[in-house]
């Protein structure tokens, strides 16, 4: 039954335009970005590389022929984006409760769990979908605007791959406990934007100026983008040779892990607000009128 229930709640979503209407500006935004943050590190390397900087290189005991800078663009640009998936599973789940066509789902099967945990199985597909077109359009991107020297081998791309695909689902999932929550599909979408590129970048500021920066690690954001930024940092850091302590924090913010902690870590803490927002969701859909 259950398995009836996920194919007739995937058939729904394929049958709007809303999957296809945001997976095309998600893959023009990390492809974008991909592009531009790789002809960026590319700019930065050739800059560090030069003749003129080959003597402070040499002083400083660096290699910077080492350097997979690629890792901080990939990191950033699958952060961007996944703003997408968020924002789709936000709109699908508030879409619906919003024009009451969750009603037929409720009434056509067994009971609200089995309804809802449908549910939960095809928003999770979703995300793993749009997680792996963002991790393909980002690695075309900087395939083709960075030197392959600052590219990661196979193992540190499988690793980013994956969570990348992981951040992706939590913050469908994230989105879609948000929605239900909201019921409003053009509020769901202005508090998901606003918090997560406005408010909370604000919040780190302050943070990170009253140098506590470890405390945004448990912020949403913070703690979404130490997936992929702890992940990146900590390639670029086993394959970089000597790198100076000092700037070990910087690198770290550069890829967008200013404060997180290592990746398990930051999964775990994102996933604990995307289970308290999901299951606040999931206890309000249960107890809604229907009629």
């Amino acid at each position: 039954m259950l398995g009836n229930l996920i194919k007739a709640e995937f058939r729904k979503t394929t049958t709007t335009g809303l999957w296809w209407g945001l997976m095309i500006p998600t893959v023009l935004i990390a492809l974008g970005w991909a592009l531009g943050t790789g002809f960026i590190g590319k700019n930065i390397m050739d800059a560090v590389g030069s003749s003129d900087a080959e003597e402070l290189t040499r002083i400083l005991g660096i290699d910077p022929s080492q350097w997979q800078v690629a890792l901080f663009g990939m990191a950033r640009s699958i952060n961007i984006a996944t703003i997408f998936p968020m924002i789709f599973g936000g709109l699908a789940i508030s879409n619906e409760i919003n024009r009451k066509t969750i009603t037929t789902t409720f009434l056509t099967s067994p009971n609200r769990v089995s309804a809802l945990s449908a549910k939960l199985v095809v928003y999770v597909l979703w995300g793993a979908l749009y997680g792996l077109a963002i991790v393909a359009a980002v690695s075309i991107g900087i395939a083709i605007t960075s030197d392959a020297s600052a590219l990661p081998d196979a193992g540190g791309w499988l690793a980013l791959a994956a969570v990348g695909v992981l951040s992706s689902i939590l913050m469908t999932m994230f989105g879609v406990g948000v929605g239900a929550l909201m019921v409003s599909p053009v509020g769901t979408t202005v508090v998901l934007v606003l918090y997560m590129l406005i408010l909370e970048n604000g919040i780190q500021l302050v943070i990170g100026t009253q140098g506590i920066p470890e405390l945004i690690g448990f912020l949403p954001n913070g703690s979404v983008n130490g997936l992929t930024g702890s992940v990146a940092s900590s390639l670029f850091l086993s394959t970089a040779g000597v790198v100076p302590e000092d700037l070990e924090a910087v690198l770290r913010a550069i890829a967008g892990a200013l404060g997180a902690f290592d990746w398990w870590l930051s999964g775990l803490i994102f996933l604990a607000w995307t289970a308290v927002f999901f299951l606040g969701g999931w206890a309000v859909t249960q107890r809604k009128d229907i009629t």
